[in-house]
């Protein structure tokens, strides 16, 4: 299945993010995305939503540092895929999966804590 298909599904996953007083937030204010999800009428189902889409458009112009934003995604999934188990997935279980995804961003954690002291 196509991403942009997917899209709409996970934005709408989105669990409520706490942090400040008061309801947590069940929804973004901004999607950055890359050009593949560039489609009028994933941009008109956000803006419904009230979410600002910032996607480059094909064969237009780049949008300028949406390149910083995503390499912290992209070097997040890195760390996670030096793990041999989470590069392919060979659990037919969900929650397995699930569990080793968390057991390795603990270790990676805790790795990167055990530098710092």
């Amino acid at each position: 299945m196509p991403d942009i298909k997917a899209a709409p599904d996970l934005v709408e996953a989105i669990p409520p993010v706490a942090g400040r007083v008061g309801r947590p937030r069940r929804r973004p204010d901004v999607i950055l995305a890359d050009g593949g999800y560039d489609s009028a009428a994933f941009r008109d189902w956000l803006r419904t939503r009230r979410i600002e889409p910032i996607i480059p458009q094909r064969g237009g112009k780049k949008i300028i540092g949406l390149g910083k934003i995503r390499w912290v995604v992209e070097q997040a999934i890195a760390h996670l895929h030096q793990f041999k188990r989470l590069a392919i997935r060979w659990d037919r279980l969900l929650i397995m999966h699930q569990g080793f995804i968390k057991l390795a961003a603990s270790l990676i954690c805790w790795r990167r804590l055990a530098r710092s002291i």
